[in-house]
């Protein structure tokens, strides 16, 4: 157990982000790094936060760690347009905290783990303010979202590809002929029925998504599923998924793409693949890519991709969580730590 000293906030009425103290003669610091974790994340459950956090130390960035509805067990029922209107609300919230502070709101700049990582795309790419959806009340509050100093994505990998990569092996309970079979029930489910007659969520059965792989105590909705899944890809993604290898150009420029037109990231995008990600398929060429994406990112007229600290971090696993990735968790602080001091 790791007891981390800090600021709880309250950015919105029912959500809170925290902030890592510095110690007693720590210098000040008016910027900061907004981290968003992935699915069933909250408060402290990546371990390389704290390598941050430390290796931040001597620096004018303080970190802050971001609580969503998503968080926990709520991802089955939210979506990444709920999520990037939370991260706006904080960071109005750290702005306006740190010009109380400092005189001036510094550089904020926000950093996605895993899911949280199309959290952040989603944030630069998407409409702003989000359009509404006239099939479904998604609660949303179609807030502007206000521009951030700099993204970083860490462990951009596909759910989709990742649900296919479970087809293919099966599982101790199910061959991959009874997961096919599965898996075909549940997008048939989800898409006959996505929402109830009153434009509410449907729920899929928990014990057939705990058979997918999902958490036995997580609520799955059929539009959460049939966006993680994207069944019609790569032809017609759905809004998660955002990073699969297969995915066209077109859908490339559409995302990737519109971080420039949107105008929402002031300097550029830094991306940390993990060299030994066990959630990235072994068909997936990440180097490959890594320029796929540089290409559609910078493809706007403006080199916004971080060619000095992107790229594939050897020997790091999905969320660098074992107790023998401490080189790895040390390259990717020091490429962070890197990233931040180019934009201040």
């Amino acid at each position: 157990m790791t007891r981390h000293p800090g600021i709880l906030h309250k950015y919105s009425s029912k959500l809170v982000a925290f902030e890592y103290a510095a110690s007693s003669n720590a210098k000040s610091k008016p910027h900061s790094l907004l981290f968003v974790g992935g699915l069933s994340d909250g408060l402290s459950t990546v371990r390389y936060v704290a390598d941050l956090v430390e290796a931040l130390e001597p620096t004018d960035w303080s970190v802050f760690s971001v609580v969503l509805t998503s968080s926990y067990v709520g991802w089955g029922l939210s979506s990444l347009g709920k999520d990037v209107e939370e991260i706006a609300q904080c960071v109005e919230y750290v702005r306006d905290y740190k010009a109380s502070k400092h005189g001036g709101p510094g550089k904020v700049v926000i950093m996605g783990h895993s899911t949280g990582s199309q959290d952040v795309l989603h944030y630069l790419h998407a409409p702003n303010p989000l359009q509404q959806n006239p099939d479904f009340d998604d609660g949303l509050l179609h807030l502007a979202r206000p521009e951030v100093d700099g993204a970083i994505l860490q462990a951009p990998v596909s759910d989709r590809e990742g649900l296919l990569a479970l087809l293919k092996s099966g599982t101790p309970k199910d061959t991959p002929h009874a997961l096919e079979g599965l898996y075909s029930q549940l997008v048939n489910m989800a898409k006959t029925q996505t929402y109830t007659d009153d434009k509410m969520d449907s729920l899929l059965p928990l014990d057939m998504t705990a058979r997918m792989g999902y958490p036995p105590n997580v609520a799955l909705s059929s539009r959460r599923f049939l966006s993680l899944a994207s069944p019609d890809s790569p032809e017609n993604p759905r809004e998660d998924d955002l990073f699969s290898s297969d995915l066209t150009d077109k859908r490339l420029r559409d995302t990737f793409g519109m971080i420039v037109p949107r105008g929402l990231l002031k300097t550029k995008l830094l991306v940390l693949y993990s060299g030994k990600d066990e959630f990235a398929p072994e068909w997936v060429d990440k180097e490959k890519l890594l320029q796929r994406w540089k290409l559609a990112a910078d493809g706007a007229g403006k080199h916004i991709w971080d060619s000095t600290y992107s790229g594939v971090v050897p020997g790091a696993t999905h969320a660098l969580s074992g107790d023998d990735e401490n080189e790895a968790r040390r390259d990717l602080a020091s490429r962070v730590t890197g990233y931040l001091k180019s934009i201040e």
